[in-house]
């Protein structure tokens, strides 16, 4: 690992500081990805169409979320995340503000789609990109806690809202917790500031300290299979995301009562509790075991969940326990792949490199969101969709102890134009 001098006791102090500034951050936006499935049912009724038509938003809002953060994250490196933290939590303010009075499908895409996508991204990649830099030797560990908030913070909103939608209505609900949100992140990106930059000793693995330039990165193997590997299992967790609500209502099972509460919502806050843990743990455990080996066991324990799931989808107490065993098994993906990222490439360009690695996420939302629905429309049955990301779940754990640990091992960064070809031999 690369050997860095440890930063002085004020530095340690601000560290955890801006840790806990991101983390909030991170809160403020998680309602938009993770209690989306809520409004489906009562924006379909509301606007007509047909579920896929309406899952499309989810995919605008996860693909422009992630295929933007590139151009995010090089205006957070040129202005400082202050200024874009700010404008990202207007945008998502805005974006549950304005879709609270659509009158057409197209304005729903527009508003909660668009303009949540860019304002989330931002926040997002932004967070991420300073974790990596202001804990250089615990990586793991500071962006799993940092994605945790985005993982878990839909907790504090997910029965509120279903209460909210049951007695208010939806527009109700996007419009109160909209002004929430906004002011939420407005407040805490006033105190983001930038790492300063803690210099390499000298160290006989003085090589392993280079930091890649996007246009360098991109030509290397290991990007492209991380690149492959976070789409797949991202398909894996968004189908569940995007999908949970329809599939408990096709199951019989969204309104069961489990310990006296809606099987639904009581999945979703399970969920987003378990999401938020699997972040830090499973960052924190690869700091300790490898990156590898963590993503093999948290990965097969993704496929097992869903395995599981299809079995037991129509039991009320499974389909809740179940749904939160999956998203502990997908969760962590938020901090593992930014920190071997980084491990790979260095953390002088982490937020940039990231901003590239995270557009992978918009490829699991097409896979996992409409075309998950439009399969499902098709067979009649969530069956083959829970089959085949099961078996993407256990493709990604094989390339990541086989093909990733390999290329891991042999990894030395000694020429500026390292290529692919060069890492193949």
């Amino acid at each position: 690992m690369t050997q860095i001098t440890s930063p002085s006791f004020s530095a340690k102090s601000t560290q955890w500081r801006q840790l806990v500034l991101g983390i909030i951050l991170m809160m403020s936006i998680s309602s938009s990805q993770y209690v989306w499935t809520l409004f489906v049912d009562p924006i379909q009724k509301h606007l007509g169409g047909s579920l896929a038509a309406i899952q499309v938003t989810f995919s605008i809002f996860v693909v422009l979320q992630t295929w933007f953060s590139p151009f995010q994250a090089f205006l957070i490196e040129r202005f400082g995340p202050r200024l874009l933290m700010t404008i990202g939590s207007l945008l998502i303010g805005a974006s549950w503000f304005f879709s609270a009075t659509v009158s057409s499908i197209t304005q729903l895409y527009l508003t909660y789609g668009v303009l949540g996508g860019i304002g989330s991204g931002i926040i997002y990649v932004g967070v991420i990109g300073l974790m990596v830099r202001w804990f250089p030797h615990r990586r793991g560990l500071a962006t799993g806690l940092a994605a945790a908030g985005y993982g878990a913070g839909a907790i504090l909103t997910t029965f509120p809202i279903a209460h909210m939608i049951k007695t208010s209505g939806y527009s109700h609900a996007l419009f109160l917790f909209g002004i929430i949100q906004g002011a939420v992140g407005l407040i805490a990106a006033q105190g983001l500031v930038k790492p300063p930059s803690y210099q390499p000793k000298a160290t006989s693995i003085a090589n392993r300290t280079k930091s890649y330039r996007p246009s360098e990165m991109l030509r290397t193997a290991p990007f492209w299979l991380l690149f492959i590997m976070m789409s797949m299992m991202s398909t894996s967790g968004l189908m569940i995301v995007s999908e949970v609500g329809p599939i408990a209502k096709d199951y019989g099972v969204s309104h069961a009562l489990v310990l006296g509460v809606a099987a639904l919502p009581l999945s979703l806050t399970l969920s987003r509790f378990t999401n938020g843990l699997t972040r830090p743990f499973f960052g924190w455990l690869s700091d300790s075991i490898g990156r590898e080996n963590t993503m093999f066991i948290a990965f097969s324990l993704e496929a097992l969940s869903i395995v599981l799931l299809i079995s037991f989808v129509t039991n009320p107490a499974l389909f809740v326990v179940l749904t939160g065993l999956a998203f502990f098994g997908w969760g962590e993906i938020f901090s593992l792949f930014p920190s071997t990222l980084t491990d790979f490439y260095g953390s002088e360009h982490a937020t940039l490199n990231y901003g590239l690695l995270y557009m992978a996420q918009g490829v699991g939302a097409l896979l996992g969101g409409p075309l998950s629905a439009s399969l499902e429309s098709a067979t009649g049955s969530w069956t083959p969709v829970f089959v085949i990301v099961a078996l993407m779940d256990v493709l990604t754990a094989i390339l990541a102890i086989t093909v990733l640990k390999q290329l891991h091992k042999r990894w030395t960064p000694l020429a500026e134009n390292l290529s692919k070809e060069s890492l193949a031999e």
